[in-house]
């Protein structure tokens, strides 16, 4: 019989605040990453830092916030108050301090439990904090959260305010690197919910004067099929409008704080939007029909905020506020009353409103008995098809927040390559689908498609995005194909298939293309994969001498014992990123519509590329 462990008042041990943070950042700041997602660690860092900004813009103090990105270093001037000089290092060393739990000093703040700058400073190999207020400047320096310079108060002829410098530590954050349309994309949404606040990143204003209006002008993806109905009141603001594009797609705010996993705020917004458009239009619709196609916005403040999680992407709250009507009451009464009264005002808003709800509702009856039998085929089909290779653990398994696991679902060309995945895979948490060939081109089809072609069934139903991306199986998709003519069509195929049906699962970050290698080069000493022609240069450069070079055509031909270092914590992933410079039918008319010569000469140019990287590689290989 084994011996039971000694378990006595040795064993029992308590860290200190920085100890905590670093053991366990994912209750702080959620997951690590490398920066390809836009909720990665590094993100959380900076919007932690920012929201103390944004809380002293909120309060009357500071029009201006200064952020700068170079070299990993980042920097975070704002114009506020500043942080009282004999309280600098407290309040970014020391847990549960700061001026946001004397409700005097803040109201209606993000960053409510004093530990947000606490976390950045843990996480950081080099922290800076500096404070100005009237006339004198407090510095301090950290180092993972070790304070190494505590200087003097001095005078100053600064501006008032707070500056923050930190470098996220790299023993986190492996192979980091912050994307600027991650960091664009965070700072718009704090201008969107702070008009007349600008702020200045690596030289570029960001300034919003209509809010929410904004929010949707810059974000839609396709026509609306009306102007943007745009309602502010006290402690809310919303903004509605319909595409032809499928789904719903939301952006939900509380005390200027972006939350992507919704919360009580959004579910009670789209419940009130039914209730109110029944009543105005004196017709029991589906609520389905009514908000297929919706892109809307909201913003509400309150008092003390519950989020379901440290990183505050969800909202929990019931209440506005200790003394104030429940979230459903308050949100409900404005609809009824500004909403009501827009329609009334805008006849012909109202129309074109009540002719997307009817045309939805035909589609949705004409869909019914092919969506019948798609999901009878799909069940069937999934007991006895070797297409989908399953993990154990799923990403909506767990409705925590805090403990969502990282799961993927790769999509492959061919028995060959999908053979590979599945020998080297993680099998707890990596799927594979495979596909039997190429796809259909579905630019232009409606989503009646989905449930005719067996594949997009199939994949539909693996995913689980046929009521959004909510209870989404996988939160990483991953194209993996060929780096050749052939992959990347596939690899178009796949992307015009979730644009064109389910682009909120691009929106939501969820989308990415899996980076292999396309060649190895090594010696006796040394093996060196590389994923560009220049990383191909530079291994030559390192190894010298002769080295054997292996160029990989397709995903078949690396071996699954190789396969693993690609896809485990190496993995390189490349998101799919839409912009709001890239309208979703532009882009699916350039890429998947009629063969036009701006594409053909697109065409010509890539594939002048790859000939020429293979024409070399062969000269190389002749050389030796």
């Amino acid at each position: 019989m084994a011996e039971e462990p000694i378990y006595n008042e040795d064993n029992i041990r308590s860290l200190d605040w920085k100890e905590h943070i670093r053991m366990r950042p994912g209750m702080y700041i959620g997951k690590l990453g490398d920066g390809a997602a836009y909720d990665d660690g590094i993100y959380i860092l900076l919007k932690e830092v920012i929201d103390n900004s944004i809380d002293e813009y909120a309060m009357g103090h500071g029009k201006n916030i200064d952020i700068s990105i170079r070299d990993k270093v980042v920097k975070v001037r704002d114009y506020g108050r500043g942080i009282p000089l004999g309280k600098v290092v407290d309040c970014v060393s020391k847990m549960n301090t700061g001026g946001k739990y004397d409700s005097k000093a803040f109201q209606k703040s993000v960053g409510l439990n004093g530990v947000g700058t606490k976390a950045v400073n843990a996480l950081s190999s080099y922290f800076v904090v500096e404070s100005v207020r009237d006339g004198e400047l407090k510095k301090a320096e950290f180092e993972r959260g070790d304070l190494t310079i505590d200087s003097q108060i001095e005078k100053t002829s600064l501006r008032k305010g707070t500056k923050m410098t930190f470098v996220p530590d790299e023993e986190v954050f492996k192979k980091f690197q912050y994307r600027t349309q991650h960091v664009e994309k965070l700072l718009w949404n704090y201008a969107f919910l702070n008009t007349g606040l600008t702020l200045n990143f690596n030289g570029e204003k960001i300034h919003s004067e209509d809010g929410l209006k904004d929010l949707l002008s810059q974000n839609l993806s396709n026509e609306p099929l009306y102007p943007i109905i745009h309602l502010k009141g006290d402690d809310i603001e919303v903004a509605i409008t319909h595409t032809q594009a499928y789904g719903e797609e939301y952006y939900s705010f509380v005390n200027g704080q972006y939350t992507p996993q919704g919360g009580t705020h959004q579910t009670e917004y789209r419940t009130a939007l039914v209730k109110t458009i029944r009543e105005f239009y004196g017709k029991d619709y589906d609520a389905a029909d009514i908000r297929s196609s919706i892109v809307a916005a909201i913003s509400v403040r309150v008092m003390e905020p519950i989020f379901e999680s440290q990183t505050k992407t969800k909202l929990g709250s019931t209440e506005i506020g200790p003394n104030g009507p429940s979230m459903r009451a308050f949100i409900t009464d404005f609809l009824k009353k500004e909403l009501d009264n827009y329609l009334h005002k805008n006849a012909a808003v109202a129309e074109a409103l009540q002719r997307k709800i009817m045309l939805s509702e035909r589609e949705r009856k004409d869909m019914a008995g092919i969506k019948k039998i798609a999901k009878k085929r799909a069940k069937d089909a999934a007991l006895h098809n070797k297409k989908l290779r399953d993990c154990r653990v799923h990403y909506n398994d767990v409705k925590d927040d805090d403990r969502k696991v990282e799961t993927m679902l790769f999509i492959t060309e061919g028995d060959s390559a999908s053979g590979s995945i599945t020998k080297s895979r993680n099998v707890n948490t990596q799927a594979v689908f495979s596909l039997k060939g190429k796809p259909l081109n579905c630019y232009g089809l409606t989503k009646k498609i989905v449930y005719e072609n067996e594949e997009f069934n199939l994949l539909q139903a693996a995913l689980n995005i046929e009521e959004g991306v909510e209870d989404l199986r996988y939160n990483n998709i991953i194209i993996a194909t060929d780096a050749d003519v052939d992959g990347m069509h596939i690899r178009l195929l796949l992307i015009t298939f979730f644009l064109q049906f389910f682009p909120d699962v691009i929106k939501n970050g969820h989308l990415q293309v899996l980076e292999t290698p396309l060649f190895r080069v090594r010696d006796k000493s040394k093996t060196i994969y590389c994923y560009s022609d220049q990383e191909r240069k530079d291994a030559l450069a390192e190894l010298k001498g002769k080295p054997e070079i292996t160029r990989f055509k397709g995903l078949g031909e690396i071996s699954p014992s190789e396969f693993k270092h690609f896809i485990g914590d190496d993995i390189r992933l490349e998101p799919v990123v839409i912009g709001p410079e890239t309208p979703i039918q532009k882009l699916l008319d350039f890429y998947m519509g009629k063969n036009t010569p701006d594409r053909q000469q697109f065409i010509i140019e890539n594939l002048k590329v790859e000939k020429d990287i293979e024409e070399e590689v062969i000269e190389s290989e002749v050389e030796k």
